[in-house]
């Protein structure tokens, strides 16, 4: 999967956080920063396009390293998927991004996954 597939998903999935959901669940661990996904069904529908094409597109990304499925538990970011994640949202949807984490929490977060 090329990065600018990777990254439309992505945002998509910021997308969905923001907009619809208007909640991130972050978690913090020794790894890491990881932010939780929406459900694969979810992002087919928001993509319009059928559940069967996202699941190999997660299965390449967890591949890659972005994100990590744990069956019953969900999809999460790893450090380097959080990363890309938080870059994307601070380029495109920072106001946004703002106004559901707060201005210093979202600064934060940019600061501990290493994102100026």
């Amino acid at each position: 999967m090329r990065p600018d597939e990777q990254n439309d998903i992505i945002d998509a999935a910021i997308r969905i956080l923001l907009e619809e959901d208007r909640c991130i669940t972050v978690g913090f661990s020794p790894d890491g920063i990881s932010i939780r996904f929406p459900t694969t069904r979810k992002l087919a529908e928001f993509l319009g396009i059928p559940h069967y094409y996202v699941l190999p597109r997660f299965g390449e990304m967890e591949r890659d390293g972005l994100i990590r499925r744990v069956e019953r538990v969900g999809i999460s970011t790893t450090a380097a998927g959080t990363q890309r994640l938080l870059s994307i949202m601070a380029e495109r949807y920072s106001e946004r991004a703002e106004e559901v984490l707060g201005r210093d929490i979202f600064a934060v977060l940019r600061q501990r996954a290493g994102i100026c």
